[in-house]
């Protein structure tokens, strides 16, 4: 139940028009954090047009390898070896997601992670658009510390019962999503909706079943070796920036072709998408920091991963996906 601070802002009358018919909260547990990675469960609150909650659904799946992480999700090789295999609930997933908005934080993440097991059993998940609750904070401009789910439920007083569980997290969502909405049709705020765009090719190489991998997966130390990885398609190399490097972006002036420029966490383009558009403007798309990396672009600047901690220590300058977007207009063209 929501604290009572969350009913300060009243469900407008005239609610906006162009805001979507209904919405699919979606969490999913994961074997890991990779492109060949698994969904080893998954929930979805079906909510209405003003964010009430329809029904909830919930499943395990057996990824066919090794748990991952279990220290976190707490879902071991024993628990998982008798759930259904993602082909046979993807039809009732599908279900679940047909014709409404999917809601997740770091959306970008759970659609993928879908999205792919879908293509695995070629078929596509009918999701159009999806709505991830990261930017929608922040285009409410909500006092939030961060940019975790704990975060966002303290501010609208929702209690967490049992993290990193797909069931509790995706109401714990579904809660937080609520509020946030009313608010952002209170304020006539624009939803940040993006386009989901299905995968259609999947190529999985053979990988032992579940249970028979070594080291078991239940233990820190072991469980991710015990199967091949898949490989994506189509294959997404970029070719070799023709510039060079010019040094450092500063602070008031342009970019500049050769520029190398690194990516970190979530945003709310499409990374690949924005990747293609910096490449295309004649910058070096670089996947690690170091001392020759001329911009970290990042929308959380405090969130301590390797790649923020790198630049700075290097001194590399750092902007958010809007500041970014705003230079890739003019890029000043290489020397020669």
């Amino acid at each position: 139940m929501l604290a009572d601070r969350t009913t300060t802002v009243s469900s407008p009358t005239e609610w906006p028009a162009a805001y979507p018919q209904g919405y699919a909260v979606v969490d999913v547990e994961t074997t890991g954090l990779a492109r060949d990675d698994r969904i080893i469960s998954a929930a979805v609150y079906r909510l209405d047009a003003r964010g009430e909650v329809e029904d909830h659904w919930y499943t395990l799946v057996n990824p066919e390898r090794d748990p991952g992480p279990v220290w976190i999700h707490g879902l071991t090789s024993e628990v998982l070896e008798g759930a259904p295999l993602f082909r046979d609930v993807a039809e009732e997933f599908a279900a679940r997601l047909d014709g409404r908005v999917l809601v997740a934080h770091n959306a970008v993440f759970d659609w993928q992670m879908i999205a792919r097991e879908y293509a695995r059993a070629e078929s596509q998940a009918p999701v159009k658009q999806r709505l991830c609750t990261i930017a929608l904070s922040k285009e409410l401009r909500l006092p939030l510390p961060n940019h975790k789910l704990e975060s966002l439920a303290a501010h609208f007083g929702v209690v967490q019962r049992q993290a990193h569980h797909a069931l509790d997290d995706a109401r714990v969502l579904a809660e937080a999503f609520r509020p946030s909405l009313v608010a952002a049709a209170a304020g006539g705020v624009r939803l940040p909706l993006h386009e989901c765009r299905p995968l259609t090719e999947w190529n999985d190489r053979p990988a032992p079943q579940i249970g028979r991998q070594p080291g078991g997966g239940g233990h820190r130390g072991g469980g991710y070796g015990g199967y091949r990885p898949s490989s994506w398609r189509p294959a997404r190399k970029r070719p070799a920036c023709p510039h060079p490097n010019p040094g450092r972006y500063e602070d008031g002036k342009r970019l500049k072709q050769g520029m190398r420029v690194a990516f970190s966490g979530d945003t709310s383009v499409d990374r690949e998408l924005l990747e293609d558009r910096a490449t295309e403007a004649g910058l070096h798309v670089a996947t690690s920091v170091s001392r020759l990396t001329s911009l970290l672009v990042t929308n959380d600047p405090d969130s301590g991963t390797s790649k923020v901690a790198k630049a700075r220590q290097f001194g590399t300058p750092v902007v958010d996906e809007a500041a970014f977007g705003q230079l890739l207009r003019d890029v000043e063209p290489a020397d020669g």
